[in-house]
């Protein structure tokens, strides 16, 4: 059992950044995956990046030159820096762990205003 808590939303203006961090606790393996995925209202969840226990990194094409995951394996913490924010960013944001099956966070809002 592994459970996530997610911090760091907040509104900010469009071309404004914000810093986003998930820390786990439980049962956590070294080897594993972690990222972040997105939901705006009545829309589908969506993947924004993922980091291997390796730092091998993923982007979603949205969000590539603008946003950088990164983790701190001593903390058992992911975190996601969001730069250039547009409108279109706005949503909950999802912590994500992977190993045996998928762990999500309760999420936290990113409001972004044009």
């Amino acid at each position: 059992q592994v459970h996530l808590v997610e911090s760091g939303g907040g509104l900010v203006q469009a071309g404004g950044s914000l810093r986003l961090s998930c820390a786990a606790s439980g049962r956590i393996f070294s080897i594993n995956v972690m990222g972040w995925h997105r939901q705006a209202p009545g829309k589908q969840r969506e993947l924004v990046a993922t980091i291997t226990n390796t730092g091998f990194t993923n982007y979603a094409d949205s969000v590539k030159g603008r946003f950088t995951i990164s983790r701190d394996d001593a903390a058992n913490t992911v975190f996601l820096q969001m730069n250039s924010l547009k409108p279109e960013d706005t949503g909950v944001y999802y912590c994500l762990y992977r190993r045996y099956g998928d762990y999500w966070g309760q999420g936290t809002q990113v409001t972004v205003s044009s």
